[in-house]
């Protein structure tokens, strides 16, 4: 145990992550995350609908996202820590118990992106502009997510005596086992230790990159996928020194941390797509969702705000801006043809000068 009389004054952790009503279980970490999805969905709408889609988009297609993310982060976390399930004396069926914790943030964005490209095709627009329009929104709800790693216990630093150390409790649980990495116990008041706060190390950095790309979309206005390409890149950098902090156990490969590695690469592969990606942002024609027509012969088919002129009928444009012309020309041809009727070759020579 540690001794807290030689300190000063140390955040607190929650008493508990787990309360109950009855027999229904209301986990804080769940509760986090659904926080979070709700923030993204509705502040990235706004932001969609501000760079000129179509409002409801972004709930159309979180439909397909979220569970896709969901699956992917709870895959990242069981590979990356496979010996907490599969490992001597483990039971692999708490590897499904994802309302415990766990979640690899690395396979919850790329099955995310999976999800997102399905509901994205759709719905008829560019899933590189979407991420564009996402990115500040998901990274302000990997933040709100963390504050479930708090109320856990779980994921903190080395100790420290830092004046921001974040004090550890053991907790009892119902069958009477004492621990500090009980997510469903109660804290028993008694200080385990003090450590880095790494969870409110990674919110804050999280918050600083959500203001950073807000601030680089409205100067800059950076689209086909490069903003996003900055969260990932913005985020992999502040988790990759973050991560050198952690004290839990974790998949290392030659004593370095699994999650540092994949940090460093994703970062690289980000900075290289917002180097080579095409500069720019995408027209507001663009972003507008695909809308369904029935034809005369009884087909659907799409119509898109850029092509809807030749959607509507087999016209070609240009005959159409022709056809205009002709009748803006009629139109200003008196209607008396006797009363301006001229010499043959007088209007020979104006349609000459016609063409």
């Amino acid at each position: 145990m540690t001794d807290t009389t030689t300190f000063l004054a140390y955040l607190p952790s929650p008493p508990q992550g787990v309360w109950y009503l009855g027999p229904v279980a209301l986990r804080a970490y769940a509760l986090c995350i659904i926080v979070g999805i709700v923030v993204a969905i509705v502040w990235g709408d706004r932001r969609w609908v501000a760079r000129g889609g179509e409002k409801g988009t972004v709930l159309d297609i979180a439909v397909w996202a979220v569970p896709f993310g969901l699956i992917g982060g709870r895959l990242y976390h069981v590979a990356t820590d496979w010996r907490k399930y599969f490992g001597d004396g483990a039971d692999p069926i708490d590897a499904l118990k994802i309302w415990e914790g766990g979640l690899g943030i690395w396979g919850a964005v790329a099955f995310g992106a999976v999800g997102a490209w399905i509901g994205c095709r759709r719905r008829g627009i560019p899933l590189p502009a979407f991420g564009d329009a996402l990115a500040p929104a998901i990274l302000l709800a990997q933040a709100i997510g963390r504050l479930g790693n708090w109320f856990n216990q779980e994921l903190y630093g080395r100790e420290t005596t830092l004046p921001w150390g974040l004090e550890i409790y053991e907790r009892r649980n119902d069958a009477g086992q004492v621990s500090p990495g009980l997510i469903d116990g109660v804290s028993t008041g008694q200080v385990a230790s003090v450590v880095h706060p790494t969870f409110l190390y990674e919110l804050l950095w999280n918050v600083l990159i959500v203001v950073l790309l807000v601030v680089v979309d409205r100067r800059f206005r950076i689209g086909h996928g490069r903003l996003f390409a900055l969260y990932v890149a913005g985020y992999c950098l502040g988790r990759f020194w973050i991560e050198l902090m952690r004290s839990d156990a974790a998949t290392q490969i030659a004593g370095i941390r699994i999650n540092s590695f994949t940090s460093g690469i994703v970062f690289a592969l980000a900075v290289a797509y917002f180097v080579f990606a095409r500069k720019g942002r995408e027209a507001p024609e663009e972003l507008k969702s695909t809308r369904t027509r029935h034809s005369e012969d009884g087909t659907d088919g799409a119509v898109t705000a850029g092509n809807s002129a030749v959607a509507k009928g087999d016209e070609d444009p240009q005959e159409g801006d022709d056809k205009q012309a002709d009748d803006k020309t009629a139109d200003a041809e008196p209607a008396d043809e006797k009363s301006t009727e001229k010499p043959v070759e007088e209007a020979g020579g104006s349609k000459t000068a016609d063409r």
